[in-house]
């Protein structure tokens, strides 16, 4: 029988994970490890619970308390956000310098879809969405939460395995207008409930 220690499982999760996704056809690019993602704080949460959801054990209180500058480990609030910062890696499938012209790429690409997708929307209603949007994800299409993903930090399954940026910003638009019926009523909601 082998014995892997838990950082070990994780790598190894990681690994699969993303070796299964370029299988797929999702991402021929690298794919990022552990990255810095932010939580937002649930009714109910401690610390302790949180560092349990990603390490399965205590082991990040302090960490987690350290990168938020938390002067009381005993007191949360609900909508707080808080920094959970990665510790690895999964090495690239590309070369680096492929990988810096794609990056490039894609943050152009990012910049027209979203200006492409506001273009119809009047300067409130884009100010709301991008007040969200840095909330949710610091703006990035890749941060992820649980099963929360990309900027809007929409459910994986609303998603539908298209993590693409284009697709975040359709399914967004389509969730914020089914939901609320405009950007500024999901933010006065996310304002009074701490999510949108």
């Amino acid at each position: 029988m082998v014995v892997l220690h838990m950082n070990t499982k994780k790598n190894l999760v990681k690994v699969f994970t993303t070796l299964g996704v370029v299988a797929l056809g999702v991402s021929t690019t690298a794919a990022v490890a552990n990255a810095d993602m932010v939580y937002t704080v649930q009714s109910g949460d401690t610390l302790s619970s949180i560092s349990y959801k990603f390490a399965k054990d205590n082991s990040l209180i302090s960490e987690i308390a350290k990168d938020n500058n938390l002067s009381d480990v005993n007191q949360l609030h609900v909508g707080q956000k808080l920094l959970i910062k990665g510790n690895g890696e999964i090495a690239s499938l590309n070369s680096s310098s492929q990988n810096a012209a794609a990056s490039q790429n894609n943050d152009d690409k990012n910049t027209d879809q979203k200006a492409s997708q506001s273009a119809n929307l009047s300067s409130s209603e884009q100010a709301a969405k991008e007040w969200i949007a840095q909330r949710e994800s610091g703006g990035s299409y890749t941060a992820q939460n649980g099963v929360h993903y990309g900027r809007y930090q929409l459910d994986l399954a609303y998603l539908g395995g298209d993590l693409s940026p284009q697709h975040q910003e359709e399914v967004a638009q389509q969730y914020m207008q089914n939901r609320y019926g405009s950007w500024q009523a999901a933010q006065a909601h996310w304002v009074a409930n701490g999510w949108w």
